[in-house]
């Protein structure tokens, strides 16, 4: 990400085609520059032994530690061979295995007390952590003038653990870093030096050095703390520029008219708004007065009335004489809120029509498999701007759909919207249209300072007043049968008292053998942990537990079935005689995550919940409870009770905050994940950075970052700066095209 420099040289001119190949394919590495900031993901003490007992199974580790013992065991009546190793660290214990020919030069190298590398995939037989033929280097002084020689490549006594590969080891990857590493020298570097200065900054070059080679732990800490900040800094730098540049842009101010449809909608509700949903709607009608677009974020929980918010925005824009569009990842979801939108509005939605008030508008809904004639006259009802208010999937964006008069676009559900679809919604209008984004998904305030930067966020954190709250229980079904017994009793009680149950399950149980995924796309199942590893069953499947409930423990009720592939008419009239109360009990995937609101709902079980994130079963949860009724979530799972697997279930039954949960569920994914989704560029710029632990730099360096670019907006006294930048949003555009 520098400038024309030998940070721009590729790989494979110093370093050999085989290697640079390997760098390129598996390691996303392609230039000097590219492995400079491939950093260690962390650093042994030669003589200090990492824990054993903490490895992640399926991951590709290193771990230096020490052999305990080695034996050859023949099986096959004498034919095959095998080499046992047990490595011991003082924590724990983790054994290797070499076949065949393989097991001659371990066995002559890996005595007993030997100390060396080893690198390998961690894998689970009969229940014992293991590593197949690993490869290892030996680190203790032997006969091997290549051992000590590898001893004295790693300076100091810290030895950088480097993100690896099976293809390419950790100690392999430290040779080519000692290659390129003379090219720290001349890293461009991105910081003011004013700002590098008063912050008491390592100079970039030196960071470089102290990263890959330290002497002391302090080096580290040094390094560290210049790298974080320039990843933070260059972010928000990017993220302020954009900003600056969305308030250059011309906007139609669409502002607030009274007696209109949106008092008109006022004055029917039957309850009052809460100090939450006011506020945020002032805040947005300040945003909508203004001649530059709006581009905010409104996160609340499920529930939390933002689509109440939402609407009145678009009536407000409808009043103004502009129109306003709805967007929502599916089409079950967007035919709902056409179905809630039009339902609040009553006859205000009918203008035009018979019966209709002469203050209403025409709301239509706009998806890909509407038949031909309805899509017609939805198109003609944009275009003629007789439909002030249109909802529909992302089938908006299409380039047959014209406007009238574009006024604002809501999104629902942000981090299934990337940034190139706003940028085809903005192009909609005369001038570019307001934007709100709304998310269910909490998101703590560094991630949306990163992920979101260049939207200003609002939040509405009271429920209205009338949700009930949901007590939630973890189901321990491997220890207690009986507990999942008295679960489906429970459920059957809730149904007797009038009201209706969910169920959700992992997979679908057809011929593919699936889990279905967020938003309808097929995931595999997340593997089960070690110590729930045993028979490695499949994750259960709707279709078979519906079976079992109607023919066992909830028999005479009705059951019906609910997924992703099922016919849209299907699905439709599925969740038609849910939500009437003709169906007693849902069995579900998790298409019924978003936009599902059935208030007599009050009890939902979670089969297998250990195999969903913490954020999905907190948003599966908010299905319930969205009556009068207290709401009842049972966390079905066989995972072990001292595995992550159930610390994270019971962080879930424990708090119904989002925020404290996304807090949760952020330390316990990588920072890819969360970035990943959202936005294209982020992810592969931060290395260092961990979003949920550097909320400090985050926040100092949006604020520098946006000092710098009020006062030079095109950084013109900063020529380093900017070329930094423009090599971390070219990476941003290329990916930008290639998704395109």
């Amino acid at each position: 990400m520098e400038g024309v420099s030998s940070l721009d040289e590729p790989l494979k001119k110093l370093l050999g085609g085989a290697t640079a190949k390997v760098m390129a394919e598996h390691l996303d590495l392609h230039t000097v520059g590219d492995l400079l900031h491939h950093y260690p993901r962390r650093y042994e003490e030669r003589g200090k032994l990492t824990a054993l007992t903490d490895l992640p199974l399926d991951e590709h580790v290193t771990v230096v530690a020490q052999v305990a013992d080695a034996r050859i065991l023949t099986f096959n009546n004498g034919r095959g061979k095998r080499l046992e190793v047990t490595l011991t660290d003082g924590s724990g214990r983790l054994q290797l295995v070499f076949f065949g020919h393989g097991v001659h030069k371990p066995h002559k190298e890996l005595l007993p007390g030997r100390q060396a590398m080893f690198a390998g995939k961690v894998s689970v037989f009969n229940r014992k952590m293991q590593l197949a033929h690993p490869t290892y280097q030996l680190l203790d002084a032997s006969d091997a003038d290549e051992a000590s020689e590898a001893v004295d490549a790693f300076a100091g006594r810290l030895l950088p653990i480097y993100p690896a590969c099976k293809q390419l080891d950790s100690w392999r990857i430290a040779k080519a870093v000692d290659a390129v590493l003379p090219s720290a020298r001349d890293a461009v570097d991105p910081l003011p030096a004013s700002l590098r200065e008063g912050r008491g900054f390592t100079p970039l070059p030196e960071a470089l050095l102290k990263v890959h080679r330290p002497q002391t732990r302090a080096d580290i800490e040094d390094a560290k703390a210049r790298l974080k900040w320039d990843e933070a800094f260059v972010l928000q730098v990017a993220l302020a520029r954009r900003r600056y540049a969305d308030t250059q842009l011309p906007a139609a101010a669409r502002r607030r008219v009274a007696d209109g449809l949106l008092d008109a909608f006022d004055a029917k509700l039957p309850f009052t708004l809460t100090e939450g949903q006011e506020k945020v709607s002032k805040e947005i009608f300040d945003d909508l007065a203004t001649e530059h677009p709006m581009h905010r974020l409104l996160q609340g929980e499920v529930g939390s009335g933002k689509t109440m918010v939402a609407l009145r925005a678009m009536l407000a824009v409808v009043d103004a004489g502009g129109q306003a569009a709805m967007l929502a990842p599916t089409e079950v979801l967007a035919q709902q809120h056409h179905r809630s939108i039009t339902e609040m509005m009553g006859e205000l939605a009918e203008g035009g029509m018979l019966g209709g008030s002469d203050r209403g508008t025409k709301v239509v809904l706009l998806t890909g498999s509407m038949g031909a004639a309805a899509r017609r006259q939805a198109l003609l009802d944009l275009v003629t701007g007789e439909a002030g208010i249109v909802i529909g999937t992302h089938a908006l964006i299409e380039d047959k759909v014209r406007f009238h008069d574009l006024g604002l676009v809501v999104v629902d559900e942000q981090h299934r919207f990337g940034v190139e679809q706003r940028d085809a919604l903005r192009s909609k209008g005369k001038q570019p249209p307001h934007l709100l984004v709304m998310t269910a998904t909490p998101i703590p305030r560094t991630v949306a300072m990163t992920v979101f930067g260049d939207l200003e966020t609002s939040v509405l954190d009271q429920l209205p007043a009338g949700r009930s709250p949901i007590a939630s229980h973890v189901v321990p079904a491997k220890d207690k049968p009986h507990f999942i017994a008295r679960a489906w009793e429970r459920v059957a009680e809730e149904v007797e008292n009038g009201h209706q149950a969910y169920v959700v399950c992992p997979r679908i149980g057809d011929d593919a053998e699936e889990a279905e995924g967020q938003g309808g796309k097929k995931a595999k199942a997340k593997k089960a942990a070690p110590e729930e590893d045993g028979e490695k069953r499949p994750p259960l499947a709707v279709l078979e537990i519906a079976d079992q409930l109607r023919g066992g423990a909830l028999s005479g009720l009705s059951v019906e079935v609910l997924h992703g592939r099922m016919h849209p008419d299907e699905k439709d009239d599925v969740m038609r005689r849910f939500a009437a109360g003709d169906v007693d009990v849902l069995v579900a995937t998790t298409v019924i995550e978003v936009g599902v609101n059935v208030p007599n709902a009050t009890a939902m079980v979670i089969m297998d919940a250990d195999r969903f994130g913490v954020s999905q079963l907190h948003q599966l949860r908010g299905r319930v409870g969205r009556g009068s009724a207290p709401g009842l979530c049972l966390l079905v799972s066989e995972a072990h009770e001292a595995s992550p697997a159930r610390a994270r279930l019971s962080a879930v039954a424990a708090t119904l905050d989002g925020f404290e949960l996304s807090r949760i569920d952020l330390e316990q994914r990588r920072e890819g994940d969360v970035l990943g989704q959202a936005q294209s560029g982020v992810r592969s710029s931060l290395r260092m950075l961990t979003v949920i632990d550097d909320e400090e730099v985050i926040a100092a360096a949006r604020e520098e970052a946006v000092a710098i670019v009020a006062a030079d907006p095109e950084l013109e006294r900063l020529p380093e700066l900017r070329t930094v930048l423009a090599a971390l949003l070219d990476k941003e555009r290329e990916e930008y095209l290639d998704k395109g």
